[in-house]
C-alpha cells in the first residue's frame, strides 16, 4: 500500500507527519510524506522555531512525484494540519492529481481545527475550506467530537445527538466517519468512546481514559484507521485495530511519564497491542449507501 500524507512536521516529538509516517511504515504501508510546515517542536509547548511551507511547494512536490508516473500506484492521500487556507487549495487539487492517475484512490480528510480545551486554534479561512470543499471530496473524515459539533453545526453531548452530527458529516460528503476523544451522557465516568460510521453501521470503542497529555495521537489515530479501513474493508475491524494500537501507544507513554506520544520506543503496540479492544455495534447504516 503507498499513501500519501500532508500534513504538519515537526523535528522534536510526535505530532502531524512525526505522528503519522513511521507509525504507518511499521505497519508495512510505504508513505511519500509532504510537510506542510516544520516547526522545532509542536506549539503545545508555547514557543517554537520554523515556518508554515507556502502553496506553490506542496503543488511542486506533488509534480515532482507525478513525473516519476507512479501515482497510479498510490492507494491514497491523508491530510492534517493544514497552515492555511491557500495549502488546503494546493491539497485538494494534490487529490484531483491522484484520482486522475488512480481513480480508486481514496482521500482521507483529518479536520484539524480545534479541540474542547482550546477551541478553534487554525486560521482564518481553514474551518470554512474544510466544511465546503474538503468534506465533498472525501471518502473519510476523523474528527474530534470538538470538529465534530463545528462542522455538523449540532452539539453531541447525548449519543443519539453524536449519532445525528455523524449523519450530518455524511451528507457533506465523507462516506466514512471516525470521532475521536468522544464522551457523551452515556459514557462512563473514567473511559473514552471513539465512534466509527459508514454504510454498514454506526460501531463504538469504549476504552479507559488515560492520564496523559501527550500531543499527536489524534494524528496517529487517523493514519491508522485510514490504512486498516483500506486494507482490511472493514469498519468496525479498522477501529478496534487502530483504537486498540493507540491506547497501548498512549497507556505506555503516560506510564514513562512523557509529554510526546512514545510511538517510536513502543512501536511493538502499533503491530500487537497488548490489551485488544472490540468495536460494539451500536446502529445500523448512518452513512451513503456506497461501499469503499
Amino acid at each position: 500500500m503507498n499513501l500519501i500524507s500532508i500534513q504538519s512536521h515537526v523535528a522534536y516529538g510526535h505530532v502531524g507527519n512525526s505522528a503519522a509516517v513511521f507509525p504507518l511504515q511499521r505497519m508495512g504501508v510505504e508513505v511519500w510524506p509532504i510537510h506542510t510546515v516544520q516547526f522545532s517542536n509542536h506549539t503545545g509547548y508555547g514557543d517554537f522555531k520554523g515556518q508554515v511551507f507556502g502553496a506553490p511547494l506542496i503543488r511542486d512536490l506533488i509534480a515532482g512525484i507525478e513525473a516519476r508516473g507512479v501515482l497510479g500506484e498510490c492507494d491514497g492521500l491523508l491530510s492534517g494540519y493544514l497552515g492555511d487556507a491557500q495549502i488546503g487549495s494546493a491539497i485538494l487539487d494534490a487529490v484531483a492529481t491522484v484520482r486522475k492517475a488512480n481513480p480508486s484512490a481514496r482521500y482521507c480528510c483529518d479536520p484539524v481545527i480545534g479541540d474542547v480545551d482550546k477551541g478553534v486554534f487554525v486560521a482564518k479561512g481553514i474551518p470554512e475550506l474544510i466544511k465546503t470543499k474538503a468534506l465533498p471530496l472525501a471518502d473519510i473524515v476523523t474528527p474530534n467530537q470538538f470538529e465534530l459539533d463545528y462542522l455538523s453545526g449540532r452539539g453531541s453531548t447525548t449519543l443519539e445527538q453524536a449519532r445525528d452530527a455523524i449523519k450530518a458529516l455524511h451528507d457533506l460528503g465523507p462516506r466514512a466517519v471516525l470521532v475521536t476523544s468522544v464522551h457523551t451522557a452515556e459514557t462512563p465516568d473514567g473511559h473514552l468512546d471513539m465512534l466509527a460510521s459508514d454504510e454498514t453501521g454506526l460501531f463504538r470503542l469504549r476504552t479507559p481514559k488515560l492520564d496523559v497529555a501527550a500531543s499527536g495521537a489524534g494524528d496517529a489515530i487517523a493514519a491508522l484507521f485510514f490504512a486498516h479501513y483500506l486494507r482490511q474493508g472493514k469498519i468496525d475491524e479498522a477501529l478496534a485495530r487502530a483504537g486498540s494500537a493507540i491506547f497501548g501507544v498512549l497507556a505506555k507513554t503516560a506510564e514513562a511519564g512523557c509529554r510526546e506520544i512514545q510511538v517510536v520506543t513502543e512501536q511493538d503496540e502499533i503491530v500487537n497491542p497488548g490489551r485488544v479492544f472490540e468495536a460494539e455495534r451500536l446502529s445500523e447504516a448512518t452513512g451513503p449507501e456506497k461501499v469503499l
